[in-house]
């Protein structure tokens, strides 16, 4: 007996513990033959086992980017929006369109990028919409008529729907203790972009034109075309799929990167032959989940673009210091109503970067309030007090002070964003977690595409209506993120649906 594990305890050693699957043998007590057990190990023990390291770190680098290339495509239409109207003579209700139309694609793309990234996986699809944006953004450019523009945007926004499996991926491949420690650091890649986007407009719009802002603005969706080879397709999704000896090769080339090395025995298949469908949301174990949810995504994004398009036209026109009573405001208004036109100055685009790099206040705060409140509390607590800020926009203010409600408030909305992903990847199992994610992606849209009419409709002739209607939202999904039936914090990664109701 001896002599037989002699060989297996070098080819270990030889792996650099590396342990293929043991063969099974049998030895002798007594007069019985007996089978030696075989050990055996998950996905999610693997990922545990090989804990977080330096892939990890170009995980998060990469897959992290995309919220850059996205950050920018979607900051182009608050920075773009005062361009087109003065280029095409629009009015208020056709730039809103634009917003809206690129938010419809978003909202129509979301769900089917999710059902195909579950089927044919995580990093295909990623490929695909990463090519698919780059193009229709750059041939944007060429638009000379606004009806090719909105279309071309549309498409933009059909390819931008897919860029979420980036963040599958990073969730599927993360050590559970670390997933409220390092997913909130992507924010910092979307800040980036954000950012990136308003100085680049504040330095190309001016003297080159919105055209080549557009263009400009394309590269980093080029350079993500070119390192996404450095990163592998979800382990667990490839097991899924029956695909082991794929997703055996991906944990070991992770391990190597970390210098660590896999469980102990052979990797359990978990291949599910019947993939999961939309109706898996709603059955009984997700179904409060997901009803929920989905109206947490819509709220969650009526807030953060409704801000982002607020803000803009606060600086553009102040209408609610315009309804106090300044006669002189108002006939400014009219007039520039009349004309369509009014770009943007340094002190307008010294603003947007201040309210924008509020979005980096929470994120030093955000890995110890998730891990200690919980995903559930953590998005109640934000989103209320979103509401409260909210409110604090009614009162005519300076420049300076109508500088601090923003930058407080966008912390706030993107930290709003940052829980419901990190919640939503991590409730649904394996087989619908791209459609989980994708179907609540598309619920976000539809208040994406009305955001712009409050914020650039209503807001310009009833603006307390508009920010009470963006508080009472962010309050009513407060409430339901605090009643959420399932918490994740510190709960495994599912692999499939579970056998017993989890509400």
């Amino acid at each position: 007996m001896a002599s037989r594990k002699r060989p297996l305890i070098n080819y270990i050693h030889l792996e650099e513990c590396y342990t293929p699957p043991p063969q099974t043998g049998t030895f002798t007590t007594g007069a019985r033959p007996q089978t030696a057990p075989r050990k055996t190990y998950t996905v999610e023990e693997a990922v545990e086992t090989i804990g977080f390291g330096r892939f990890h770190i170009l995980l998060l680098c990469i897959m992290g980017s995309t919220n850059v290339a996205e950050a920018m495509e979607i900051m182009l239409l608050a920075v773009i929006s005062p361009v087109i109207r003065c280029e095409w003579r629009l009015e208020e209700w056709q730039v809103a369109m634009v917003t809206t139309m690129v938010f419809l694609g978003f909202m129509a793309w979301s769900g089917v990028w999710g059902y195909l990234a579950d089927r044919y996986g995580r990093w295909k699809i990623l490929l695909l919409v990463t090519v698919w944006s780059s193009y229709f953004s750059g041939v944007t450019s060429f638009a000379h008529t606004y009806g090719w523009f909105v279309f071309l945007r549309t498409m933009v926004g059909c390819g931008v729907a897919g860029q979420s499996q980036g963040f599958i991926l990073m969730t599927e491949f993360m050590p559970s203790k670390y997933r409220g420690r390092i997913l909130p650091l992507g924010q910092i890649f979307w800040l980036i972009g954000s950012t990136i986007a308003i100085l680049l407009a504040y330095l190309i719009i001016p003297t080159l034109g919105w055209r080549w802002l557009v263009r400009i603005s394309t590269i980093p969706s080029v350079i993500l075309l070119v390192v996404f080879k450095y990163i592998p397709e979800s382990a667990r999704y490839n097991v899924s799929v029956g695909n082991t000896q794929r997703a055996i090769e991906t944990l070991n080339y992770i391990a190597k990167m970390n210098h660590s090395c896999l469980p102990q025995g052979s990797l359990i298949e978990t291949h599910m032959g019947k993939r999961g469908g939309i109706f898996d949301l709603v059955d009984v174990e997700y179904r409060r989940t997901t009803l929920q949810s989905w109206f947490i995504w819509l709220g969650t994004a009526f807030a953060y673009y409704g801000l982002v398009l607020t803000s803009s036209e606060l600086l553009e026109n102040n209408p609610v210091c315009r309804t106090m009573g300044d006669f002189k405001a108002s006939e400014v208004y009219n007039s520039l109503e009349s004309c369509h036109c009014k770009m943007f100055e340094s002190a307008d685009y010294q603003t947007m970067v201040i309210s924008t790099l509020g979005e980096f206040l929470f994120v030093p705060f955000s890995p110890f309030i998730i891990e200690t409140l919980g995903r559930c509390r953590s998005l109640a607590l934000t989103m209320g007090t979103s509401g409260i800020f909210f409110l604090f926009l009614n009162i005519c203010s300076s420049r300076a002070v109508l500088t601090t409600i923003l930058f407080i408030l966008r912390a706030l909305v993107s930290a709003n964003f940052t829980i419901i992903y990190i919640y939503t990847a991590e409730v649904y199992p394996t087989n619908i977690r791209s459609l989980g994610l994708g179907s609540c992606s598309s619920m976000a849209r539809i208040g994406a595409m009305i955001a712009p009419f409050i914020a650039q409709v209503l807001l310009g002739r009833w603006p307390v209506t508009a920010l009470c209607l963006f508080s009472v939202v962010c309050i009513i999904c407060s409430i339901l993120a605090f009643t959420l039936p399932i918490e994740t914090k510190g709960r495994a990664m599912q692999e499939i649906k579970p056998s017993t109701p989890s509400i």
